[in-house]
């Protein structure tokens, strides 16, 4: 089994990072059979981004912070643990970022994220399938999560956690003023997003596609990459479908 290390650059993933090659070896990820990702979520969806080509299957281990995609970090049995391992499919979603410099086109794992740029408040139109379903949406911002990313920002948004096998998207607003009641939808994975900013001069949006954020954007259009599923690993008990599990039981 040939394996390659990556790492962020926090101290305690650095210094993982330098022990695991001395145990382990090297094989570059051209040549590695698995990707080991040292850090947080972030890095791991850093390292998710990268794999898209390649789609070599990935293994975190916790040396960040919240560490929910990431394995608990053991020097220990790393290959009995790889063999072990179960797999989890995941596909992320593409973000068509309209500006008025031209369009931008980012992949998220987690969420795509509309958020206002200024004290004024985002005025968004909602559009699912080429029907306008809110007609203006006065907020905070607005998301389209994947079930992998339904327990991150979305739910931190009050949004609905979904089973990790589940084919749906969750589409919820942060910090909704009118209509006040509105609480979001849960749309079928196929479902084809267009988010429009109706007043852009005024009420500045960006767009956060996971950690990677464009300005000023004035349409965006969200869609799941039904062609891209790549694979992450777990360690046997601590899947990501049984830790979405727990969530929903805050234990």
């Amino acid at each position: 089994m040939k394996l390659a290390f990556t790492a962020s650059a926090r101290p305690e993933a650095q210094e993982a990072l330098r022990r695991l090659r001395h145990t382990y070896g090297e094989s570059g990820e051209a040549e590695a059979d698995i990707i080991v990702a040292l850090g947080g979520d972030g890095h791991m969806l850093d390292t998710l981004r990268r794999r898209l080509k390649d789609k070599k299957p990935v293994y975190g281990m916790n040396r960040g912070t919240v560490g929910f995609l990431m394995n608990e970090y053991s020097e220990d049995g790393l290959p009995d643990r790889l063999q072990k391992a179960s797999p989890i499919r995941i596909r992320p979603l593409v973000a068509k970022c309209e500006t008025a410099s031209g369009a931008v086109v980012e992949r998220a794992f987690n969420e795509v994220s509309l958020l206002r740029q200024t004290a004024q408040s985002a005025w968004l139109k909602i559009i699912v399938d080429g029907a306008v379903r809110l007609p203006e949406l006065s907020c905070d911002g607005v998301m389209v999560a994947t079930p992998a990313g339904s327990t991150a920002y979305n739910f931190s948004a009050h949004g609905p956690i979904l089973p990790i096998n589940a084919r749906l998207l969750a589409l919820t607003p942060i910090s909704a003023f009118r209509p006040r009641r509105w609480r979001g939808a849960l749309l079928p994975h196929t479902a084809q997003v267009r988010i429009e900013v109706l007043d852009p001069e005024r009420r500045s949006v960006s767009c956060a596609a996971d950690n990677l954020e464009t300005r000023d954007v004035v349409a965006v259009d969200i869609r799941e990459d039904t062609g891209t599923a790549l694979t992450l690993l777990f360690d046997q008990g601590h899947a990501l479908d049984e830790r979405i599990l727990r969530e929903q039981f805050n234990v």
